[in-house]
């Protein structure tokens, strides 16, 4: 199996910035691309941003011109920084990574792994 470890989340005033990072670890894996999704209360879990292990990103408009997502592909870890937050950012940011490992009896393609999520808050 793939772990993804997040940290980085916390409290911030309006304007202010952020970085949050996922590092993937595990036994033998492939990732092939790696994100974050956020989910504020009573909403639905919302993709911010993604990147491809070739380096394609997609972000949401929501976030644009704001975030920017970068990966190590050597060590498997994606980064969100996070400028000119606004209290409507909060929410809590689940690292998503997507590829294969390897157990017994072979490789298990087509994962979706998932981080356990990192408050970030934005406030005056």
């Amino acid at each position: 199996q793939v772990q993804l470890v997040e940290s980085g989340g916390g409290l911030v005033q309006p304007g202010g910035s952020l970085r949050v990072s996922c590092a993937a670890s595990g036994g033998i894996f492939s990732i092939n691309s790696m994100g974050w999704y956020r989910q504020a209360p009573e909403k639905d879990r919302e993709l911010v941003a993604s990147i491809t292990n070739g380096g394609t990103t997609n972000v949401a408009d929501s976030v644009k011109g704001r975030f920017t997502i970068s990966m190590d592909n050597v060590k498997n870890t994606v980064y969100l920084q996070m400028n000119s937050l606004k209290p409507e950012d909060t929410a809590v940011y689940y690292c998503n990574a997507r590829g294969s490992h390897f157990e017994p009896g072979g490789w298990r393609n087509g994962m979706n792994y998932w981080g356990k999520g990192t408050l970030v808050t934005v406030s005056s």
